[in-house]
């Protein structure tokens, strides 16, 4: 399928949220990991992507697991996200710039609902990544209270310009985590601010801890984008 034939019959205020994190091998030369980056980022040529960003993690708040480098894009569709999954550049790309110098990779995809504003992430803006991992007993009630505690949080912290919240969809790499949501901020000074409101997130917090078995949070800032060499 086309992404003019996928656009034309997707939910206009809908979109997908794709996510990879990485983690890059010690060892690995600086030049190869820029090679990584500048080529992930170049994918924005592919018609399926209305967004990518690929760049290191500024911070990552995880006791079991490590990452150093993410990636976000965004699509119009499920269907718009296998294109660019399926595209020989998306695939030469990993196998060539990617593979080779990492040694953990999780993905998470989500649909995001009553979507708006632009689905293109500024520069200089930072994100706040959060994906759950549920307890095997939290149930489906367990689930809309985690998702609900979630989706109300940008009433809570006016300092998030957009939020999307949802259930991964694909299950292979995500690790058993389930539920995910990015926070975008103007910049830092913003994603700071939030972090000063420490007692308010606690009790957000509070809120839905019996019904976790994991959480991972990451913050990560937009570069201007790199042309890419060519493939």
């Amino acid at each position: 399928m086309s992404s003019s034939d996928s656009n034309s019959n997707s939910n206009p205020n809908q979109i997908i949220e794709h996510i990879v994190l990485f983690n890059v091998k010690p060892s690995v030369d600086l030049s190869a990991v820029n090679a990584m980056i500048s080529n992930l980022n170049g994918l924005i040529s592919l018609e399926s992507v209305l967004h990518i960003s690929a760049g290191p993690i500024s911070r990552c708040r995880s006791k079991s697991l490590a990452f150093t480098h993410m990636l976000h894009s965004r699509y119009r569709s499920k269907s718009d996200l296998v294109s660019y999954s399926e595209h020989p550049s998306h695939v030469s790309v990993v196998s060539s710039y990617v593979k080779p110098i990492v040694d953990d990779i999780m993905a998470v995809d989500w649909v995001a609902d009553d979507f708006s504003g632009s689905p293109i992430v500024s520069p200089d803006s930072a994100l706040r990544l959060t994906i759950l991992k549920l307890k095997e007993g939290a149930g489906e009630s367990g689930k809309g209270e985690v998702l609900g505690v979630l989706k109300g949080i940008r009433e809570k912290f006016p300092s998030i310009e957009q939020l999307t919240v949802g259930e991964n969809f694909s299950p292979a790499r995500a690790k058993g985590f389930s539920i995910c949501s990015i926070a975008v901020f103007n910049g830092r000074n913003e994603l700071e601010e939030l972090d000063a409101q420490s007692e308010l997130a606690n009790e957000q917090k509070d809120k839905v801890r019996e019904f976790l078995d994991g959480v991972l949070v990451l913050d990560y800032a937009v570069a201007a984008p790199v042309q890419a060499a060519s493939l």
